[in-house]
């Protein structure tokens, strides 16, 4: 018994792909933002107002806050170097829509990682929001601009968990710009 070619055959596949026409293609062209380039009227959080900051440790000249407050500010740098937790607990549930990090290293080559969390629950269970790797070369390659463009509702806690040196090195955490909008 012969079996009859499906309309579904890989030849009509093949003139199929052929007839596609590009000009109905839904399509828009995105931009990249630019890492060097500070944005004007931000809209950042007042996280002095919003929220509580906890930190596993802070060295004493680099305080937590000088990460999250004001623009020209030395940043955050951990006491030990160790895996470091940075944990944003908001008063009242907030929605995210864009989420910035500057990490800056001028003495250590190193690969550092992290992971950005959030949480709905007040901090019982985290949503993983990006894992990355960065490696830092002085002094060719001093900082690391990230800049997250999400939607995220009913925030409760915002996490981020920073491994300083994957190959286990001496170079604390740090961070010299957290912003939130």
């Amino acid at each position: 018994m012969a079996t009859k070619a499906s309309p579904f055959s890989i030849a009509n596949h093949q003139k199929a792909k052929r007839k596609v026409n590009y000009a109905c293609m839904r399509k828009r062209l995105i931009t990249a933002i630019p890492q060097d380039v500070p944005h004007q009227d931000e809209g950042w959080l007042d996280l002095n107002r919003e929220a509580v900051v906890e930190v596993t440790s802070a060295e004493r000249d680099y305080p937590v806050e000088s990460a999250l407050v004001g623009e020209q500010s030395r940043g955050w740098r951990a006491a030990e170097s160790r895996t470091q937790t940075f944990r944003l607990i908001f008063d009242e549930p907030q929605r995210l829509k864009r989420i910035a990090l500057v990490f800056e290293e001028i003495q250590t080559q190193r690969t550092q990682a992290f992971v950005l969390q959030c949480s709905g629950d007040g901090g019982r269970s985290f949503r993983e929001i990006v894992r990355q790797l960065w490696n830092f070369s002085p002094p060719n390659s001093i900082r690391e601009v990230d800049e997250y463009r999400v939607e995220l509702s009913g925030v409760s806690v915002l996490a981020l968990v920073i491994v300083p040196d994957i190959s286990r090195g001496s170079a604390p955490a740090s961070l010299k710009s957290f912003r939130l909008s």
